[in-house]
């Protein structure tokens, strides 16, 4: 176990923090830049997360121009906002077809460009853009990228290749990407980026977990992801180990423990790469000398004064057993949305349990590749069920079918189109949106509870008579009634019941925020929001835990500021 200040010796000029959202990558990135700075080096700190707060640690306004950092001379920083560029894109592809097309047309063409190969190809252009330019390269002797969460990024670090073999292969007019023509002009670029993506003397990529089993799970998959690809050169960074201090807290000490069993039980090939543990801070660390003090694990002890109970009574947020008094529910759909990490898997359990203990017939199902339930809870409860909607499974079955389908009347290059359309981010979407349909559609004499949940751009990509017609089985005649009636059902509230969950902290408020405004294009309305894994509600002593506990007080508020009806779930000591 290397000190973090050892691990960053001799780094080239790339350098990549990738993780799940929440993990401390910013904080990680920042700290390394300033320490980069610091030692005489320009260096170019870039997000491309569209949840980055950039501006909040360096409390400065940063865009997607390069702006120089208060306070140093080499430190420039800069965000890539993948909406923006994704509207551009927008813009550019739809501008042509605007004066002959009808305007229903025109909306279903801009949703379709509203998923998450646009913005993933329109924000690696800017991001290939920083590692071809000879201009920029000249001005820089290192540029860290804080990436987007893990799932954004393999399919960033993917692309090069992907567009790469597509383009040789398919000199055609289309893709799910828009036109073609577009893409084969900058192929060269993401030919030059792979290379240098691969090469580990220009490029180092930091592997950011937390010391718990979620996390590490997908940055275990981020590993083997990544070096699929031929991206070899990771190293790992542990962030947020909790020490026990003079304080004897028995919720400080379930932490540790957790923390030090989640370790343990690492995959061995994780464990073999270079890595540094960070230790968990009292504070965010915001402004150049907190993140110095980050970085050699100096921090000085700082301790706020606690948040009273009666001010974190005066929020009236809800028990989870008042929540499930409230939601009073004999059949339906009850979800748990929320991003990577804000613990919807244990949370859909805990529901599914509650519901069947009161004697209610529920199904407890997930669309989550991750997720993993504790099959064995059907024999203590004998009127639970347990299934698992696997999406690689359910992408196969529903590109046979379409192929089947519609190959037979295509040409041979019009089929090679869209075999490789079919291999798509957003076919997966789909696909899993017809096994969620009949999930729902089973749902009129039960209770089904499902972990995470289409998002609302594949609803309303779906919600179009001509998005049924190409996207969901390519003849709509054939178009399943489950499908016809299950957007009226998610928009019913008396039916289905959303709860969104996030953590007390500011990444994953502002990424629930964005997923309840995308919900909200697609007109449903989350019942109610969950804040899991909360200190508010506890008595603690740990020094640390005691400021963090404080520092949820804004974020709380901040949801409290979107919704009357907030649930708190404390950490559990289990």
């Amino acid at each position: 176990m290397k000190k973090l200040a050892t691990l960053m010796k001799d780094l080239p000029r790339y350098l990549f923090f990738t993780g799940k959202g929440g993990v401390g990558k910013t904080s990680l990135a920042c700290t390394t830049a300033v320490f980069l700075s610091d030692l005489g080096k320009k260096v170019l700190i870039v997000s491309t997360d569209p949840a980055s707060n950039l501006s909040q640690v360096f409390n400065s306004d940063i865009s997607q121009k390069a702006l120089l950092i208060k306070h140093t001379n080499t430190l420039w920083a800069m965000n890539i906002d993948p909406r923006k560029s994704a509207a551009l894109y927008r813009e550019k592809v739809i501008s042509p077809y605007k004066e002959f097309l009808p305007l229903a047309t025109i909306k279903e063409i801009e949703e379709k460009l509203s998923g998450a190969c646009t913005v993933e190809i329109a924000a690696f252009n800017e991001f290939s853009r920083l590692m071809t330019d000879a201009d920029i390269i000249s001005k820089f002797d290192h540029i860290v990228f804080d990436t987007a969460p893990t799932g954004h990024t393999l399919r960033l670090l993917n692309l090069p290749k992907a567009w790469s073999d597509y383009l040789q292969a398919n000199p055609g007019n289309t893709s799910c990407l828009g036109p073609m023509s577009g893409l084969k002009g900058q192929q060269k670029q993401f030919e030059e980026t792979l290379s240098t993506l691969q090469n580990p003397e220009s490029t180092r990529v930091f592997l950011v977990t937390r010391p718990d089993n979620s996390a590490i799970k997908d940055v275990s998959r981020t590993f083997d992801e990544l070096k699929s690809l031929g991206i070899t050169n990771q190293q790992l960074l542990i962030n947020g180990l909790l020490e026990q201090d003079e304080n004897h807290d028995r919720f400080a000490l379930s932490i540790i423990n957790r923390q030090k069993k989640a370790l343990e039980n690492m995959d061995e090939e994780l464990k073999s790469l270079p890595q540094s543990i960070i230790k968990l801070s009292s504070t965010p660390p915001v402004g150049l000398p907190s993140l110095r003090l980050l970085f050699h694990q100096n921090q000085e002890k700082v301790v706020l004064a606690s948040h009273t109970t009666n001010e974190y009574d005066a929020v009236k947020a809800w028990t989870f057993n008042e929540l499930m008094n409230k939601l009073n529910m004999q059949s339906g759909i009850v979800m748990t949305m929320g991003k990577g990490g804000a613990g919807k898997t244990t949370v859909a359990t805990m529901i599914a349990i509650h519901l069947a203990q009161t004697g209610k017939k529920v199904h407890l199902t997930t669309t989550d590749p991750a997720g993993d339930f504790d099959v064995s809870l059907t024999k203590k409860y004998p009127n639970l069920s347990i299934s698992k909607i696997d999406p690689v499974a359910e992408t196969a079955i529903y590109q046979k079918e379409v192929l089947l389908q519609s190959g037979q009347k295509l040409d041979k290059d019009e089929l090679r189109l869209l075999e490789e359309d079919l291999k798509s981010p957003c076919t997966e979407e789909v696909a899993v949106f017809r096994a969620f349909s009949k999930i729902v559609n089973k749902s009129k004499n039960t209770i089904t509870v499902i972990d995470t949940a289409p998002t609302g751009h594949t609803i309303l990509l779906l919600d179009a008579t001509e998005a049924y017609h190409r996207e969901v089985l390519r003849n709509q005649k054939n178009t399943p009634s489950d499908l016809v009636e299950l957007l009226p059902r998610l928009r019913d509230p008396n039916y289905t019941k959303i709860l969104l969950l996030t953590l007390p902290e500011a990444t994953p408020v502002q990424e629930a925020i964005e997923l309840n405004q995308d919900l909200n294009r697609a007109e449903i309305y989350p019942y109610a929001w969950i804040i899991n894994k909360s200190l508010s509600p506890l008595t603690v002593r740990n020094s640390v835990l005691r400021t963090r506990r404080t520092c949820e007080f804004e974020h709380i508020c901040k949801v409290m500021s979107i919704t009357q009806k907030l649930a708190v779930i404390p950490w559990q000591e289990i």
